[in-house]
């Protein structure tokens, strides 16, 4: 496994410099990455722009971090094998991003945070 990206939400993505953005009209939000580097040699910082939305409240504006595996069902397994000793959940099951065909699931770690997993076979 290795960290891919953390994803962060903004008001106005024209104040970034950008690597790639992606727009998802249907689903109502555009997607920007900005970093030092492209992946996967290097991580990325995910920006996204929810439809409609200007701001964030400090503390809401965290999204998750993006996690590249092999094996997204797999990986999904065996958090499913510890989340009953050590808490944590899957809150989406693996399967294509909507629009598109990357494999991808979320996960919450025991405190409640969201993290991505993206199937990457390299």
């Amino acid at each position: 496994m290795r960290l891919l990206h953390t994803m962060l939400r903004v008001g106005d993505l024209r104040r970034m410099q950008l690597l790639r953005t992606t727009q998802r009209p249907e689903q109502k939000y555009d997607l920007a990455f900005i970093g030092y580097g492209r992946n996967p040699e290097h991580a990325e910082i995910e920006l996204t722009y929810n439809y409609g939305v200007d701001n964030y409240e400090l503390g809401s504006a965290y999204g998750h971090i993006a996690i590249g595996v092999p094996d997204v069902a797999a990986t999904c397994a065996a958090v499913r094998d510890k989340a009953a000793a050590l808490g944590g959940a899957i809150t989406r099951e693996p399967g294509p991003v909507k629009g598109g065909s990357t494999v991808i699931a979320f996960i919450t770690d025991p405190d409640g945070y969201k993290i991505e997993l993206i199937e990457r076979r390299e």
